[in-house]
């Protein structure tokens, strides 16, 4: 069985909407590409490095058409490496509508969005979800992913489509190695899913101390 691997962008205030640019997702937010300013060496190492071993994308509509509109003619400029990746692998669309998949090697998924997901997980190494923030939300309610690359960045927004929309549910997760900083303050964590669901404790605790000295 693969890996469903998710990887988001989120401020500090946990809102994940057109990190990449003000066409992204527009409606009712004025801060489309809040991102580029943020980005620095250590942040575009790291997203690289975790591309690798990418055998299949999974990717909502929006995000989708972004992709097909750009990754196609990219081959043999500045961004090789990542359009060649993109355009060889399959793509597999979350969409309930009618998407133009003349993307070479593209396919929409099903109604049943769990029931695909696993499938892919079944029949891939390594699947990458990028963006596609509302496909994310699902994932994370019904735990259908594996890992997730969590980059935080410092600054607040306070309008804009978060992480967690009010239906998530209880969920454990594992720091899977040391968090990194970028100079220009991004945060880049790595979880994996865990067992089980938070647990609960009292602070006031012989083993755990008051913090009071005592």
């Amino acid at each position: 069985m693969g890996l469903i691997h998710i990887e988001l962008f989120a401020t500090l205030d946990l809102v994940g909407q057109a990190p990449g640019g003000p066409d992204e997702d527009p409606v009712g937010f004025p801060f489309g590409g809040w991102q580029a300013p943020l980005l620095d060496g250590v942040a575009g190492e790291q997203i690289g490095a975790a591309y690798e071993g990418t055998d299949a994308l999974l990717l909502g509509r929006r995000t989708y058409d972004i992709f097909a509109a750009y990754w196609p003619h990219q081959e043999g400029g500045e961004d090789d490496g990542i359009a060649t990746l993109f355009n060889r692998v399959p793509k597999y669309v979350a969409s309930r509508g009618r998407p133009d998949l003349s993307w070479a090697g593209s396919t929409q998924l099903g109604p049943d969005l769990a029931g695909a997901v696993r499938e892919i997980r079944d029949r891939h190494e390594h699947v990458k979800v990028v963006g596609s923030l509302n496909l994310v939300q699902s994932l994370l309610r019904e735990k259908l992913f594996d890992r997730l690359d969590l980059w935080v960045h410092p600054i607040v927004l306070g309008v804009g489509k978060k992480v967690f929309d009010g239906g998530e549910v209880p969920t454990s997760l594992t720091l899977l190695e040391p968090p990194a900083a970028g100079p220009k303050g991004a945060v880049y964590l790595r979880y994996g899913l865990a067992d089980g669901i938070p647990a609960t404790g009292d602070m006031s605790a012989p083993d755990r101390g008051s913090g009071n000295g005592r």
